[in-house]
């Protein structure tokens, strides 16, 4: 005996308890998909981040600076082996759709915090003995066309240059990791 067109013609009965039924399972589904998308979001970077390694944020944002002097209390903390900043640049390249993430940071021990970013010694040295120097990611140049040595204006959001004449700074490309 075939049953598919009795549980058909009973599904259809209760038309309206049919439709909330399936209504109730869909969000379910959305639900669990936003939660596991914020559940994500919190992980994210963890691991690649490890134990040993402790970002400090301003309670504000991101763009935020923590107080200079807090590099030094932090570095005589026990068990602290390195201390260094980041400070939210917040550039932007030719167009305000070409937004990427561009961050200040002194080369030497930002290399030695993030080993994940491999560059090789050339490049390196480079990095160091610039003061314009500023690597990229492969993808992030492929994007944009960069090559080593090019040089790549990023007009401020909110630091200006010291000269103040304009809103420009220009950055050499001395790395690509």
């Amino acid at each position: 005996m075939n049953f598919l067109p009795l549980i058909w013609k009973n599904i259809w009965r209760r038309k309206f308890r049919t439709t909330f039924t399936l209504l109730s399972i869909f969000i379910a589904f959305v639900l669990f998909g936003i939660l596991m998308t914020i559940r994500y979001s919190f992980s994210f970077g963890v691991e690649i981040a490890g134990a040993d390694r402790l970002v400090l944020i301003h309670k504000i944002s991101l763009i935020m600076p923590l107080p200079v002097s807090y590099q030094a209390r932090l570095q005589q903390v026990p068990g602290v082996q390195l201390a260094s900043h980041q400070t939210w640049f917040g550039g932007i390249y030719q167009d305000p759709s070409n937004f990427f993430a561009n961050i200040a940071v002194v080369p030497e021990p930002f290399l030695k915090i993030y080993p994940e970013f491999v560059l090789d010694e050339a490049q390196r040295e480079r990095w160091l003995a610039t003061r314009t120097g500023a690597i990229a990611g492969r993808k992030l140049a492929e994007r944009f066309g960069w090559k080593i040595g090019d040089r790549i204006p990023l007009r401020a959001t909110f630091w200006r240059p010291a000269d103040g004449k304009s809103d420009t700074f220009e950055f050499d490309l001395v790395g690509i990791y």
